[in-house]
């Protein structure tokens, strides 16, 4: 492809893009096509010629769209996903257009700087202690992998245990405490970790799924060898909190590591009003947090924080001779603190939105969306037949239609059919429930207001072919 071509391709795709970007408030927040349809359009026998790069884009636009979900939207209520804010986007593209591979220093020096520099603002966002170590991955599922990965390192070496060394066969047994209601991505760690299920111990949780320290405090008294507590910061059902400070301080002189769940919740630190949330996280071992969610970043991009930097590289780093390595007093060589080697440069779309939002834009951003979830809790509450089943302390709305099942379940089909917006169905306590997350940047009042008719009217229409 000649220098000319190449450039038109950008453009036309560049064009695409932003009026793909421009429809997408407007448009049904749904996909419009089935999978067999898109198996339909996208599939067929494997390619034996070459074909014309511009064709491909413009073919690959018109078979993928109609299975696009518009998640960007202010109306999309899911999954506590976000959406990609405009100079973080612009600053992704530019990371393709760079293609640098942030793994070492000396393959982009201008990327290892810039995810340098935004670690170092998100610990003070966040409020972690100076000196932490932290790192870029894909999620927080990764986030998890990488903070319990020095948990187990750290653990496992007080015990006198050399893990790089013997590995897990034969290393003292490490005892898991957990809230009940914890994420599964908790859990999906440990397993990549090599720690199973027999190892991990479900505490008792409040009716908000908070951990209690009552019951932490009793697990502990039994505890004698390599221990870890994993706590959370925002509850993917009811976005509570545990009670950090009391937990820190029932871990505290245990010799257990304490990791801390905050995927989306340990952004309450960015904002004045939700800040006291989070009072004690601080006192971690070790965090874990998407910037994709309420950064609102494009995906991917979770972070991982350690108050324990030697055991954070102990755990990650890699060594051999065709590596050309930094001077490690001058700069810092991501594969040191990461899962991967070869990676895409994170930094970029992070450092672009916080110097775009700053401090403040942040944290009103977060508390926007607070707000909107309140409002949702009042509007719908307000109806009969309507429960809200969580206090809303922050982006998370959990709503029950009646007393049986298959109406809220039933509600939440009619929502996503109709595709005014987009929310998903849940089980919180044995029953069924309507989650609603609000963690998008362009959500407003009338997306709030909207969605809230649409729903009630789904619920009423669901009312009325039961009588």
């Amino acid at each position: 492809m000649s220098d000319m071509a190449d450039q038109e391709l950008l453009r036309l795709t560049a064009d695409y893009a932003a009026q793909y970007r421009g429809s997408v408030g407007e448009r049904p927040v749904a996909a419009t096509a089935t999978i067999e349809e898109l198996r339909e359009a996208l599939g067929g026998p494997l390619p034996a010629q070459a074909t014309d790069a511009e064709q491909v884009i413009a073919e690959l636009i018109a078979a993928a769209e109609p299975g696009v979900v518009p998640t960007g939207s202010g109306r999309f209520f899911g999954f506590v996903v976000g959406g990609a804010m405009p100079a973080p986007l612009a600053a992704d593209w530019l990371t393709s257009a760079w293609d640098q591979n942030a793994g070492l220093v000396v393959l982009g020096p201008s990327a290892a700087v810039v995810e340098e520099v935004s670690l170092r603002w998100l610990i003070e966002l966040l409020g972690l202690p100076r000196g932490v170590s932290a790192a870029f991955v894909t999620g927080c599922q990764m986030a998890h992998v990488t903070a319990l990965a020095a948990a187990r390192h750290h653990v496992l070496e007080a015990a006198g245990w050399e893990l790089p060394r013997g590995g897990l066969q034969g290393a003292p047994r490490i005892r898991i405490l957990v809230g009940a209601e914890r994420h599964v991505t908790v859990d999906r760690a440990l397993r990549y970790l090599g720690l199973g299920s027999d190892q991990i111990e479900a505490l008792e949780t409040d009716e908000q799924g908070r951990m209690r320290p009552d019951a932490l405090r009793e697990a502990l008294t039994t505890t004698t060898g390599p221990t870890i507590v994993c706590a959370q910061a925002g509850d993917v059902n009811t976005g509570t909190f545990d009670a950090l400070d009391e937990i820190a301080d029932v871990v505290e002189g245990t010799g257990a590591w304490l990791h801390l769940d905050g995927a989306f919740g340990l952004w309450a630190a960015a904002s004045p009003r939700f800040r006291h949330l989070v009072a004690g996280a601080g006192r971690a071992d070790s965090w874990a947090t998407d910037a994709h969610k309420w950064l609102n970043v494009p995906y991917d991009s979770g972070i991982a924080f350690c108050a324990h930097p030697a055991a954070h590289r102990a755990a990650m780093s890699v060594h051999a001779s065709y590596l050309e390595r930094a001077d490690p007093d001058a700069a810092r060589d991501e594969v040191d603190w990461t899962p991967e080697f070869s990676r895409r440069a994170r930094g970029f779309p992070v450092y672009a939105a916080i110097r775009s939002l700053g401090r403040q834009g942040i944290a009103e951003l977060v508390e926007r969306c607070c707000d909107h979830a309140r409002r949702f809790a009042e509007l719908l509450g307000a109806a009969e037949g309507v429960e809200v089943l969580n206090d809303v302390v922050l982006n998370q709305v959990l709503v029950r239609f009646g007393d049986d099942d298959g109406v809220t379940q039933e509600v939440v089909r009619r929502v996503q059919e109709d595709a005014t917006c987009w929310l998903s169905g849940t089980v919180w306590r044995g029953r069924a429930a309507m989650r609603i997350s609000v963690s998008n940047w362009q959500t407003s009042d009338e997306d709030v207001e909207r969605s809230a008719h649409a729903i009630l009217e789904a619920a009423a229409a669901v009312s009325g072919s039961l009588r």
